[in-house]
């Protein structure tokens, strides 16, 4: 007999054909919730107390692989489909001087400047230091994380062709 506690946000939306996806659902609320905090505060702890958790998502995409980037490329990539919000949360960062914009005939490039890589420098080190050491001591096992990332991007798939379709109800 399971003593597995079923914990979801709303019993209202608990599907007789899929408890877990509701406990899945509230896991992913506490869970985003908890890494957007994270990220904030450990920007903090890396010299920078003025970003958001998307701010912080934005700088280190731009960072990466050091190549250029499009707002729309950026987006894309990150799922985000509010290209007003990371316009506008890039000229921010611009204006902190972390990242660049080059207009190369109508499409507008965004890098990060060297003050914006050494930025996302320290946040890697704050990183390696509270929260990699602490997932080494938990002793969470590499390949649970790597499967849970599969899951988090196949589930991603499925929200969004049903956000479409709910678009279209």
């Amino acid at each position: 007999m399971s003593t597995h506690l079923n914990i979801v946000s709303s019993s209202l939306l608990v599907s007789e054909r899929s408890v877990e996806l509701s406990e899945f659902e509230f896991g992913l609320i506490v869970v985003n919730n908890a890494f957007n905090r994270w990220m904030v505060r450990c920007m903090t702890a890396a010299g920078e107390k003025d970003m958001t958790a998307l701010e912080v998502s934005l700088i280190h995409h731009v960072n990466h692989r050091g190549r250029k980037k499009k707002l729309a490329d950026i987006c894309f990539v990150l799922n985000i489909e509010d290209t007003h919000v990371v316009s506008y949360a890039l000229k921010k960062l611009v204006r902190m001087g972390y990242v660049e914009s080059e207009k190369s005939g109508k499409e507008v490039f965004f890098s990060t400047t060297e003050a914006g890589m050494a930025l996302c420098e320290r946040y890697r080190e704050v990183r390696e230091q509270c929260l990699i050491d602490a997932l080494v001591e938990s002793g969470t096992p590499n390949a649970d994380i790597g499967e849970t990332a599969e899951l988090l991007r196949v589930l991603s798939g499925l929200y969004d062709q049903a956000s479409r379709a709910g678009a279209s109800l």
